[in-house]
């Protein structure tokens, strides 16, 4: 046997290995009389509820649940779409406009009945670990705890003679295209049934685009790039790497081979037909501050690390806090709804080196309200 056969051999070892573990998934979560029982679609509009308990919608569905989720089912069974249309709406979230394309309940059910019970656990399986987004224990927080841990690591080995490069996708939900989606769902799933759910929650936000709204389409955005995830992790050789959604890090002794990296990134991206947004990534050296999740960032030079929370972010409760005095003037809103925002807030401050900000928001804080309280 020469080379190139063992070569050929060990790859078909390895692909036969990859073919049984997807099996041994779909044999434990891709079940699809299971995922469409009854007892589990009843779970998963308990599970819609929770928080919107209070919407119209919600109630009127409960109010008939038994025949509604029977309905949903013999949908699902049937081969009739379940979708229902959206709800728009815009809000605004750290400062940005996001346009809302939120499906009605039952279309939720029958989503959630999916999402938990087959397409999260068997995509989440390839993901990497340092992937932080909308996942069970895993967020914001957790983003940026792995990104100190990656600093603190780089630091015993290089101390602040590095640099960072930070990465942004541009308008990321929009440019997510349909058919790359499809095709990783062959290959992981083997139940066509289930594949073509899917597609009816992902098809009617165009020709291509994930609407945010969706669980769906938060699971597969988490997804999508994954591919570049593990390039960069196994390929690269980037071990201080981490994603949170859109935003993205690799930390290097290197600024030559992070720019090796990033062109070879964008490569990959256009592919899938993800933009990299050339104004907000950048190159940084440790040396200097840095922002990553609205988190500033500084590295002593005894490796201690400092974060801070971004000006604007500050600046956006305070002028929230001042609309709230209006709010509750004018009868719209409670001194409880209040105070569970700003300490929802305070306890967000609490974990950056931000004291003097804290102080100051305190200061504001009592200004404002603790004359309305008496």
């Amino acid at each position: 046997m020469n080379s190139q056969e063992r070569h050929e051999a060990r790859y078909q070892r390895r692909k036969a290995k990859r073919q049984e573990k997807i099996k041994k998934l779909n044999e434990q979560y891709g079940n699809f009389d299971e995922i469409f029982s009854l007892d589990n679609m009843v779970d998963a509009f308990y599970q819609c509820k929770k928080s919107v308990s209070w919407k119209e919608s919600t109630q009127k569905y409960e109010k008939n649940l038994l025949k509604n989720v029977y309905n949903s089912q013999q949908d699902v069974y049937n081969g009739i779409s379940v979708s229902r249309g959206f709800h728009y709406f815009d809000l605004r979230e750290r400062g940005k406009e996001r346009h809302i394309r939120s499906v009605h309940i039952s279309e939720r059910v029958v989503q959630k009945a999916v999402n938990r019970s087959c397409l999260l656990p068997i995509l989440s399986r390839s993901l990497i670990y340092d992937n932080g987004a909308s996942l069970k224990g895993k967020g914001v927080d957790f983003a940026n705890r792995k990104l100190v841990e990656h600093l603190c690591q780089f630091y015993r080995h290089h101390g602040r003679d590095g640099y960072i490069l930070l990465i942004d996708f541009s308008k990321y939900f929009d440019n997510i295209e349909h058919q790359p989606i499809f095709d990783d769902l062959s290959r992981k799933i083997l139940d066509e049934r289930i594949i073509n759910i899917t597609k009816q929650f992902v098809v009617p936000f165009g020709e291509k685009s994930l609407g945010l709204g969706s669980e769906t389409s938060q699971i597969l955005a988490i997804n999508y790039p994954n591919y570049i995830d593990h390039y960069i992790k196994e390929k690269l050789r980037i071990h201080g790497y981490g994603r949170y959604m859109d935003d993205s890090y690799l930390i290097h002794e290197s600024k030559e081979y992070l720019e090796y990296c990033l062109e070879e990134i964008i490569k990959l991206c256009e592919e899938v037909g993800i933009k990299v947004n050339r104004n907000k990534t950048q190159i940084v050296k440790l040396t200097h501050q840095f922002t990553f999740l609205k988190t500033k960032y500084n590295i002593t030079e005894n490796g201690k690390i400092i974060k801070r929370v971004s000006r604007c972010a500050v600046t956006r409760m305070r002028r929230k806090m001042k609309k709230f005095v209006k709010f509750y003037d004018a009868g719209l809103m409670s001194l409880q709804d209040i105070e569970q925002s700003y300490q929802s807030y305070r306890g967000y401050l609490g974990k950056k080196d931000s004291y003097n900000t804290l102080k100051s928001i305190d200061k504001l804080y009592h200004d404002l309200f603790m004359p309305r309280k008496i």
